[in-house]
């Protein structure tokens, strides 16, 4: 199989979930700027999930540039990362609707780490598929951030029952981590094609 259905259908499944996402952001009664306020955890939520959501779709298309061939077992490692993934507009919701309780925070933290072990499930089913010396396993390296990153999660998860500013930190960090750019695929394939 080729890998262009799979990078058709994750794209389409990310696009409904960011939709369903915004269409949790209700339009307050009242046009004043004060009428804002109470959107505000709902609008951060937003932004939060927004971002890592990006993530995941920049991180796939960079990981999927690399790939020759898709196996059923990538195919369901997919399915596995987008089920995590779809996921993310309930929780956003119920955490920013209930403004940032332990147990909704809780929740977000485990989506999180669930949706990064699946998405080290996915990318561990293509290394292997296509060998050790394949350009992916190359350019991951010792993948210091992708390992980091679950530890924070589970820092934030267990963090939320202390204080939900813990979680949030731990949230925070794990997007800015991700956000600098990370340039080792690019410039892998950069080099292959020289």
């Amino acid at each position: 199989m080729t890998k262009g259905r799979l990078e058709a259908f994750t794209d389409g499944v990310l696009a409904i979930v960011i939709t369903i996402m915004v269409l949790e952001l209700k339009v307050p009664h009242g046009g004043e700027f004060e009428d804002l306020k109470g959107l505000l955890p709902v609008f951060g939520s937003y932004v939060l999930s927004f971002i890592y959501l990006a993530i995941y779709w920049n991180n796939h298309h960079h990981m999927m540039q690399t790939v020759k061939h898709v196996t059923g077992k990538i195919l369901w490692a997919n399915m596995h990362l987008l089920f995590w993934l779809s996921l993310v507009p309930f929780v956003t919701g119920w955490m920013g609707e209930n403004h940032f309780t332990t147990a909704s925070v809780f929740l977000y933290g485990v989506v999180l780490l669930f949706a990064a072990i699946a998405y080290f499930i996915l990318q561990s089913l293509i290394i292997s598929s296509h060998g050790k010396e394949f350009l992916l396993a190359k350019a991951l390296g010792k993948d210091l951030k992708g390992k980091i990153s679950p530890v924070l999660y589970i820092i934030g998860i267990f963090g939320a029952f202390l204080n939900i500013w813990i979680s949030g930190a731990m949230y925070i960090l794990v997007a800015i981590m991700w956000l600098l750019p990370d340039t080792r695929i690019e410039n892998a394939l950069k080099n292959e094609h020289k």
